[in-house]
C-alpha cells in the first residue's frame, strides 16, 4: 500500500484531495514537494561547494548577489503564493477552464515584470554589489557572475510561478519534476562550467551563472510543455489565450501579500548580510556557508508544508473548512518531528560539515557557530513554516505579511543590530537574534491562525 502511495505520488496520478484520507493526501503531496525541495537544497550546497573552491571572494560574490536577487525571488514568490491560492481554490471547485484561463494570466505578469528587472539588475550589477557594501576586489571579480544571474530571472520567475500552479492543482509531481531538471542539470554543467574540462579551463565564477540559468531555462521548457500539451486537468489551451483584467488584478492583489511576505523577510536577510559584512569577507563567507548548508534541511520542510496550501485551499473551494483545518495541523505535527530530528544533527556535528566546504579556520568557525545556534530554534521554525502556507494557501496573504513585518524587520533587525555592535557579539549576535525572532514569529502566527479569519476568504 506504502509502495503504490509512493508510486502515485512520484508519477502523478492525478486525484481529488477534498474526498482523499488526509493522511493519504499529504503523504501525496508531500513526497514530491520534499524531493523537490530536496533537489533546491542539494544544488544550494553543491553551488557554494564548488564556488568555495575560487576562495571567499567567491563565495561573497554569490552571497552578496543573492542578497540582491532576492527581488525577483520575492516577486516570484507573491506570483507563486497568488498561483497556488487561485488554482487550489478552482480545483476545488472543479472549475478546470477557469483555472487554465487563470494560469495565462500568471504567465503574462510574471513574463512582463521579469523583463523589466532583467534589464535593470544587468545595467546596474555593479553598483548593487558596492551598495551591499562589497569590497572593490569583489565588484571586479563579480559584477559579470551578477550580470548573468540577473539576466536570467525571467527562468526563475517562471519555474516559481508554474510550480505553485502546478502544487495549487495538486500536480506536485511536476512541479518535482521541473527542480529537479533544473538543479540536476545545473549540480552536473557547475563544476565543468566553473573549472573547464581537458585543455579548456572554464569561465570561473561566470561558469556557476551560466550553468544556474541553463538549467532553471531547460526546467520552464519543461513546465510549459505539460502546461500547452492538453493531457492534465490544469492545461492552457486556445480558449484560455486570453487577457482578463479582472483576473490580473486579482493575481496582482494576492501577490502583494506574497511578495511583501519574502520582501520583508529579504530585507531583514540584506541587513544582516550588510551587518555581517562590516566583519569581513571571511565573517561574510562563513556567514553565507551556513544559511546553504542550513537551507539543505530548511526547504524540504518547506516541501512539506506546501502540502497544507493545496489541501487549505482545495477544500475552502469545496466548502469543506473543517478538513481544511485539520489538514493544518496534521502537517504540522509531521514538520515538527521532521525538524526536531536533524536539530540534534547540527548541535552535535556543526564544525564537520562546516569543515566539508572550506578548510579556511576563521570561515569554518563562523559557519559552524551559525549552524548550531540558529538550530536550536529549528522546532518553532516547522510549526510557522505551515502556518504561513496555510494562509497562503487561503489567499490570506497579508496577514503573513504583517506578521513579517512585525517581527522580521521591527524585532529581528534591530536585535541584530544590538547584539552583534553594542553589545560586541559580532555575527554571533545576528544568529542569535535569527533563531530567537524565528521562533516568536511562529508563536504569533499561531495566534493569528486561531482567530480565524483565513476561512472567511475569498478567492
Amino acid at each position: 500500500m506504502t509502495w503504490q502511495l509512493i508510486k502515485d505520488a512520484i508519477l502523478g496520478k492525478e486525484q481529488d484531495f477534498t474526498r482523499l484520507s488526509l493522511k493519504t493526501a499529504i503523504f501525496i503531496l508531500a513526497i514530491p514537494m520534499i524531493l523537490e525541495m530536496m533537489m533546491e537544497s542539494a544544488f544550494a550546497v553543491v553551488d557554494i561547494f564548488f564556488v568555495a573552491k575560487l576562495g571567499e571572494y567567491a563565495i561573497a560574490t554569490v552571497g552578496l548577489t543573492e542578497s540582491v536577487i532576492v527581488l525577483t525571488y520575492a516577486i516570484g514568490f507573491g506570483i507563486s503564493m497568488a498561483a497556488t491560492a487561485l488554482i487550489s481554490r478552482r480545483f476545488g471547485e472543479k472549475e478546470y477552464e477557469e483555472a487554465g484561463t487563470a494560469t495565462f494570466q500568471l504567465l503574462l505578469v510574471g513574463g512582463v515584470i521579469s523583463v523589466i528587472l532583467g534589464v535593470g539588475g544587468w545595467v546596474f550589477a555593479p553598483d548593487l554589489l558596492r551598495l551591499m557594501g562589497a569590497e572593490e576586489q569583489v565588484v571586479a571579480s563579480g559584477t559579470n557572475y551578477a550580470r548573468i544571474v540577473f539576466a536570467g530571472n525571467t527562468a526563475i520567475m517562471l519555474l516559481f510561478l508554474i510550480n505553485g500552479a502546478f502544487r495549487g492543482a495538486g500536480q506536485a509531481h511536476h512541479a518535482m519534476r521541473s527542480l529537479w531538471i533544473a538543479n540536476g542539470l545545473n549540480i552536473v554543467l557547475d563544476p565543468i562550467f566553473i573549472f573547464g574540462i581537458g585543455s579548456w579551463d572554464g569561465f570561473g565564477l561566470d561558469g556557476a551563472a551560466i550553468a544556474t540559468t541553463l538549467g532553471r531555462s531547460i526546467g520552464v521548457v519543461y513546465q510549459l510543455y505539460h502546461l500547452f500539451n492538453g493531457k492534465h486537468r490544469l492545461r492552457i489551451l486556445l480558449q484560455n489565450v486570453q487577457v482578463k483584467w479582472q483576473t490580473v488584478q486579482k493575481i496582482i492583489d494576492l501577490s502583494i501579500g506574497g511578495m511583501g511576505q519574502f520582501l520583508i523577510d529579504s530585507m531583514s536577510w540584506v541587513a544582516l548580510t550588510r551587518m555581517n559584512a562590516e566583519f569581513g569577507s571571511a565573517a561574510l563567507a562563513g556567514y553565507t556557508i551556513a544559511f546553504r548548508v542550513l537551507i539543505f534541511t530548511i526547504l524540504p520542510a518547506w516541501g512539506l508544508s506546501g502540502a497544507a496550501a493545496t489541501l487549505v485551499g482545495q477544500n475552502l473551494g469545496a466548502k469543506k473548512i473543517r478538513r481544511a483545518e485539520q489538514a493544518v495541523w496534521l502537517t504540522t505535527r509531521y514538520n515538527v518531528i521532521f525538524m526536531a530530528s536533524v536539530t540534534g544533527i547540527y548541535i552535535l556535528f556543526s564544525n564537520q560539515l562546516a569543515g566539508f566546504f572550506t578548510d579556511l579556520e576563521e570561515v569554518k568557525g563562523v559557519a559552524a557557530q551559525g549552524l548550531w545556534v540558529i538550530a536550536l530554534g529549528y522546532v518553532f521554525f516547522a510549526v510557522g513554516m505551515v502556518l504561513t502556507q496555510a494562509f497562503n494557501g487561503a489567499g490570506d496573504t497579508k496577514t503573513p505579511a504583517w506578521i513579517n513585518t512585525g517581527v522580521l524587520l521591527g524585532m529581528e533587525v534591530p536585535l541584530a543590530y544590538f547584539l552583534a555592535f553594542p553589545m560586541g557579539l559580532k555575527y554571533l549576535g545576528i544568529f542569535i537574534a535569527i533563531a530567537f525572532c524565528h521562533s516568536f514569529h511562529a508563536l504569533v502566527s499561531l495566534y493569528f491562525f486561531r482567530k480565524g479569519k483565513w476561512k472567511t476568504q475569498v478567492v
